[in-house]
């Protein structure tokens, strides 16, 4: 549809009258740049085809084409030139980029998105070409367009076909159930976040800016450079989110660094539109920039030495930008922009390539691996519970570092005082708006989503507060004059901020100085809000607060890296009773382990309560033969009246002695029915007993009628296979929501469980399906509760 557009537009443009006026087609791109993004996000969480790195590409193509597009529809690009000036670096950036799409995947096997990527790279190659020679006409370029609208095409022929066939009809090469078959049978060495190679190319796309200037390909940096800037660091703040959500903390931190450097870039440009001079830069923040991108090279080498390599280029970057007045519109950051360009595109290559390939280039990992081995002091955390939260469960990488870094740029950027009667010529806003408030909003989000209710807090507190002091001191707003109401905002802000000290005393020592030292920040705001602060003192209290951020920043880079507590967060300075008091008395056992089962099935035999993995959600389990233990497990979970516990064994043989005692309906029900995620309530009788529950029966259903089901789990029927038929209830207290990770199992019931089968995420979020029997032989079923098991199915 993109290219459809732009090849009209192009073959109209000898024409007086475009068919598409410029701001309309700029618009229409906007909006397919969003749904491509959105296509790539939603494909990459099923598996990481080519068509993730596609989709992310051509949206920020097409974004920031379309802005532009925009600005010249608008009059803001005047001169003859500048529209040639503004289009070129992406344009340029983006051939190079969608060819390297295009050569990965000719070699892995993905002939058609291949060739997709590279009609759009000739299609741009074309219009670069255009710019700088009349003798190229723009039908040339609108009939590269059209042969991307051929192969999209068919492309989307081939998926609409293999949905409306189910997978029986499949055009060739457009099968990525196929592809991801193949990846999964190749492992998971190399690349594993599918995100980093759109993260990468976008690094080209900003380096491609300054650096096209540098060597003479453009004549100025303008207006109209700076969508290409801000495009690509909006999405790189996407890709960050991403790759959180991909587990890849490290490249989540250096893309949330690397979009703070093309805000400011995209600001600089910004800045001479309304005024003739350039802005200033504040050297000490560009030097705590490029020790911070140091510190997080380091980490990274020790994962990916090729990335941590990477990486170097831009501490190198930030050096360059501090040692030059001019900041972005100096020689000496140029170059260096055009060696982050070239390096951008060899790393962003072999992550394209060894995301998709059987055999990978050597990134330098596995060395790093065997030198790590022989040591005793320092081993990598590794495995699936890398990422899991201490208590729940959660889709998200811990963002905590990203949040501490962001603190710490933030403050060193406030020990800038810049001319009061020109705010906005020191570029401060975009180091305290973005790193302060929008990157360290979206940690508190990330932290939020994890389960971290303190740590959200304080992060959000923080975002908005830098966010409002950035825009208001050193945005214009606030002007020479000193307002009592600015004054009585930031004393709210203080209150908010002295509840999150002191709940801070329960969690840790360095949370608690880390929210003590941010009150002496609220404190110079005021001081300066009410015309009273002292000489020096603005400057002695970010410096504390920034070396402080600045040890949380590297504990939490050496938690979520090494095993162990290399640099301690210190224990909590006001101990409470229970959940997080000390050690867990609760044994966590792998449900993956056969002998874990068999402990567990000894302490269920013992008298002890357990929560377990299910077919469904977790739950919390007794012995029916441990009258004590059903108790337990029914004043531990505060059981109301109306749901009353069921019961659960592991085959109908259990109940052959008592088959008599239910009518063949019902049998033949229950036959057909079970293991399933499917509980029938049926009548109470006689058949109770022949299950050895003795005194437990008062604890199990109703005076009429008692839910029982075969789980359709192997764990959960060989457990029942060692104890005997078990009494259930939902291992969360009575009214919440359903518990669907094993941590929250001890989260929300503590030490009133014995034990925890810990297999991980549940594999469905909603309960069983509960079934009323009790009326069956009359012809009726009801249904008590509608679960993962639809009423047709049941």
């Amino acid at each position: 549809a993109g290219s459809l557009l732009l090849a009209v537009h192009f073959y109209s443009s000898p024409r007086a009258v475009p068919l598409i006026p410029s701001t309309a087609l700029g618009v229409l791109l906007l909006i397919l740049s969003a749904l491509l993004a959105y296509a790539g996000i939603r494909r990459s969480l099923r598996n990481a085809s080519l068509l993730v790195s596609l989709c992310l590409t051509l949206s920020a193509l097409w974004s920031g084409y379309g802005v532009i597009l925009i600005q010249a529809g608008q009059g803001l690009l005047p001169e003859p030139g500048d529209a040639r000036d503004a289009l070129v670096p992406g344009l340029a950036t983006f051939t190079l980029a969608l060819l390297l799409v295009a050569v990965a995947g000719f070699l892995c096997g993905e002939p058609v998105l291949a060739l997709l990527a590279a009609a759009v790279s000739l299609a741009s190659a074309h219009e670069v070409a255009l710019h700088y020679s009349s003798s190229l006409g723009p039908s040339a370029v609108a009939c590269s367009h059209l042969l991307v609208c051929l192969v999209g095409s068919y492309f989307a022929l081939g998926r609409i076909l293999y949905f409306l066939t189910k997978g029986k009809i499949v055009l060739s090469g457009t099968d990525l159930a196929e592809k991801k078959a193949q990846e999964q049978g190749w492992g998971s060495a190399g690349s594993t976040n599918p995100f980093a190679a759109p993260g990468l190319l976008l690094n080209m796309l900003s380096a491609s800016v300054f650096g096209c200037r540098l060597l003479g390909v453009t004549h100025t940096l303008s207006l109209g450079h700076v969508p290409w800037l801000w495009a690509a660091g909006t999405f790189q703040i996407g890709i960050c989110v991403l790759s959180y959500r991909a587990m890849d903390v490290l490249m989540a931190t250096a893309f949330g660094f690397t979009a703070i450097l093309k805000f400011a870039g995209g600001y600089c440009l910004l800045y001479p539109a309304w005024q003739t001079e350039e802005p200033s830069f504040p050297t000490p923040f560009l030097v705590v920039f490029s020790i911070l991108f140091a510190v997080l090279a380091l980490f990274l080498s020790l994962r990916s030495p090729m990335d941590g390599l990477y990486l170097l280029v831009f501490v190198a970057y930030c050096i360059a930008l501090a040692c030059s007045p001019r900041g972005f519109f100096a020689g000496g950051p140029q170059g260096v922009d055009v060696a982050i360009f070239v390096a951008s595109a060899l790393v962003a290559l072999i992550h394209l390539y060894n995301g998709r390939a059987k055999a990978k280039i050597p990134t330098g990992e596995a060395a790093v691996k065997a030198l790590l081995a022989r040591s005793s002091l320092l081993k990598l955390r590794e495995g699936p519970d890398l990422h899991t939260p201490y208590l729940g469960y959660s889709k998200y990488a811990d963002a905590e570092v990203l949040a501490y870094a962001c603190s710490v740029l933030a403050s060193f950027a406030l020990t800038a005082t810049g001319d009061p009667q020109a705010p906005l010529a020191t570029v401060v806003i975009p180091w305290v708006v973005v790193a302060g408030g929008i990157l360290k909003l979206l940690g508190g989000s990330v932290a939020f989503a994890r389960g971290k209710t303190l740590e959200s807090s304080a992060f959000i507190l923080y975002s908005v507060m830098w966010i409002i002091w950035g825009l208001t001191r050193y945005g214009g707003l606030y002007g020479t004059a000193r307002s009592f109401h600015a004054a009585v905002g930031i004393v709210a802000f203080m209150l908010f901020n002295s509840f999150i000290v002191i709940c801070s005393l329960f969690l840790n020592m360095a949370w608690f100085f880390y929210s003590l030292t941010y009150m002496l920040i609220a404190v110079s705001f005021l001081l300066d809000a009410i015309h009273a602060l002292p000489a020096g003192y603005d400057i002695a209290a970010t410096l504390i607060f920034g070396l402080v951020s600045f040890y949380c920043f590297l504990a939490a880079l050496s938690s979520s890296t090494f095993e162990g507590s290399s640099l301690p967060m210190g224990r909590p300075m006001v101990r409470l009773s229970g959940v997080g008091a000390g050690a867990t008395k609760c044994l966590h056992l792998p449900a993956r382990k056969a002998s874990s089962v068999k402990r567990i099935a000894d302490i269920l035999r013992n008298g002890g309560t357990c929560g377990i993995p299910t077919d469904t959600v977790y739950v919390l389990v007794a012995a029916c033969n441990r009258p004590d233990a059903v108790e337990k497990a029914h004043r531990s979970k505060r059981q109301a009246q109306d749901r009353p516990m069921s019961l659960w064994i592991s085959s109908l043989k259990q109940l052959e002695p008592a088959k008599h005692l239910f009518t063949p309906l019902l049998w033949d029900f229950m036959e057909a029915a079970w293991p399933s995620p499917i509980s029938l309530v049926i009548p109470r009788g006689k058949w109770v007993d022949f299950l050895g529950m003795k005194d437990s029966a008062k604890y199990v259903g109703t005076p009429q009628s008692v839910a029982i089901r075969i789980p359709d789990c192997s764990v959960t029927t060989h457990l029942i296979d060692l104890v005997g038929p078990i009494v259930v209830t939902s291992a969360n207290p009575t009214g919440e929501a359903d518990t669907t990770h094993h941590n929250q199992v001890y989260a929300k019931l503590g030490d009133k469980v014995d034990a925890v089968l810990c297999g991980g995420p549940s594999p469905e979020n909603i309960a069983s399906t509960v079934v009323d029997c009790t009326k069956i032989d009359s012809g009726n079923i009801g249904f008590f509760r509608v679960g993962i098991i639809p009423k047709s199915q049941v």
